[in-house]
């Protein structure tokens, strides 16, 4: 049989329960078997991460340490050039080719796919699900044809074909941003209860030095 697999990307810089609870509720509630948290390398849409590629995956490591079904994948940091979702959807594709893949992302991300490098090539790799929050409405683009004939907000749609579904899902609103983290620490006001505990000593480490 195969697995419905979550795929959530980012900088992680650093990873924090802003992208731990979110996953954790899109896993329980559209039946995934697995999240796999991909670091960006080289993220085409902003600056470089503060953090680099090892202490990046080490604190994504340390953050999921306690939830089996929470992978760390290290491909894109293993890739050269700019990280396009695209290029990394084909590459999971090429090893799972009989599991189903689903790209999580937030609701402003979904607005400006049409953005992304070769967006329209990525429904047909995988399915997306977009996290959504109170006040945010779905992109005009997402309300035409032929885009709107597969949004759904029922997880049972996932199953329903291979690839190309788009399902709104609700999830713990979180208003934590790796941004203020960053901020915090640079200021030298705490962290805690953004962050898991073990994440937050190695990053302290990591500013300290």
């Amino acid at each position: 049989m195969n697995k419905l697999i979550g795929i959530l990307g980012g900088t992680f810089d650093p990873i924090h329960y802003g992208h731990l609870r979110p996953a954790l509720d899109i896993m329980q509630q559209a039946g995934l078997d697995e999240v796999r948290f991909i670091p960006n390398r080289k993220p085409p849409h902003r600056d470089a991460p503060r953090l680099n590629d090892q202490q990046r995956a080490e604190l994504v490591q340390l953050a999921i340490s306690d939830t089996p079904a929470f992978v760390l994948d290290r491909r894109e940091l293993q890739r050269n050039g700019p990280s396009y979702m695209v290029d990394t959807l084909q590459s999971l594709k090429d090893d799972f080719p009989d599991d189903t893949l689903c790209l999580i992302m937030g609701m402003d991300a979904f607005n400006s796919l049409p953005q992304w490098h070769r967006w329209q090539s990525i429904l047909g790799l995988c399915h997306i699900i977009v996290m959504t929050r109170p006040g945010v409405e779905i992109a005009h683009f997402a309300l035409q044809k032929p885009v709107s004939t597969v949004v759904s907000d029922q997880p049972q749609s996932l199953l329903q074909r291979t690839f190309g579904q788009i399902l709104l899902q609700s999830v713990t609103p979180l208003d934590i941003s790796a941004s203020q983290i960053r901020g915090y620490l640079s200021s030298g006001q705490s962290t805690q209860y953004l962050l898991p505990e073990t994440v937050r000593d190695k990053l302290e480490q990591a500013y300290a030095e």
